[in-house]
């Protein structure tokens, strides 16, 4: 088993005191190294394009992944994926999961808390706690609002105020005493786009936003990205947080 990564600090920070604080790592990198995946009953909230959830089911000997997605288009897409017998696919929102109580071992967000309506998400972490084991994790992933991509992507789409609501949620349902605070971690993750066309494709074209640009905005965003294209593509690291929360059983949860 690997040796687990130290956290950071002892309590939750929006962002790092220190840069040093970050590791480059990959997500696939830190869940294996926090959480406890073989044989356990996963609830993946907002899976989107499902290549992280193809990785749970095929790369970890999870019992089973609960994808759930709110992306009417992208779920229809994702139940036409036949070759993940461990996954379930099911169209849900983190406020409202058609589970049973204390059935799932660990639930999982990647970069997904912030997409949660800001009145949806207290009502979130509350149905997590019901649906959690006792001593059941939550692993929220969100990105850091820093960066050379995040200056990309805010200039249409800036999520700095919706980040800042999803930490503050999460912080709550601590104080609350639904979740135990067990560990916060930085990392730089690499990602890289062979082209503008990729970029265009997969972050302007989704199914999930609406963005409302212009051409001149177009041009803005083609331009600052094509700055970091070189002949082999564009590479960036994107820098993320992670909070590992655990079921509290101050509150006699089952």
């Amino acid at each position: 088993m690997p040796t687990p990564i130290q956290p950071s600090n002892t309590a939750p920070s929006l962002y790092p005191r220190d840069p040093a604080a970050y590791r480059q790592a990959t997500e696939l990198q830190l869940m294996a190294e926090l959480l406890p995946l073989a044989g356990a009953r996963v609830l993946e909230l907002g899976c989107g394009r499902a290549w992280m959830t193809r990785r749970l089911a095929e790369d970890f000997a999870v019992a089973e992944v609960i994808a759930t997605e709110v992306d009417r288009i992208q779920h229809d897409r994702n139940l036409a994926i036949d070759d993940l017998p461990q996954v379930r696919f099911i169209y849900a929102g983190m406020e409202s999961v058609p589970l049973e109580d204390g059935s799932v071992d660990i639930a999982i967000m990647l970069k997904s808390l912030h997409h949660v309506p800001a009145e949806q998400m207290a009502p979130g972490f509350a149905e997590l706690y019901r649906v959690l084991r006792p001593g059941g994790l939550v692993y929220v992933s969100e990105p850091v609002y820093a960066g050379e991509f995040n200056a990309i992507m805010s200039l249409f789409n800036d999520e700095q105020q919706v980040r800042q609501q999803a930490f503050e949620a999460l912080c709550q349902a601590v104080r609350q005493g639904l979740f135990v605070h067990q560990g916060q971690y930085f990392f730089e993750s690499p990602g890289h786009f062979a082209d503008w066309q990729e970029f265009e494709q997969r972050m302007l074209n989704v199914t999930h936003t609406q963005h409302r640009i212009d051409a001149a905005l177009y041009q803005r965003i083609k331009a600052a990205f094509e700055a970091h294209l070189t002949p082999t593509g564009a590479d960036f690291l994107k820098p993320s947080r992670v909070d590992v929360l655990q079921k509290s059983d101050s509150l006699g949860g089952k």
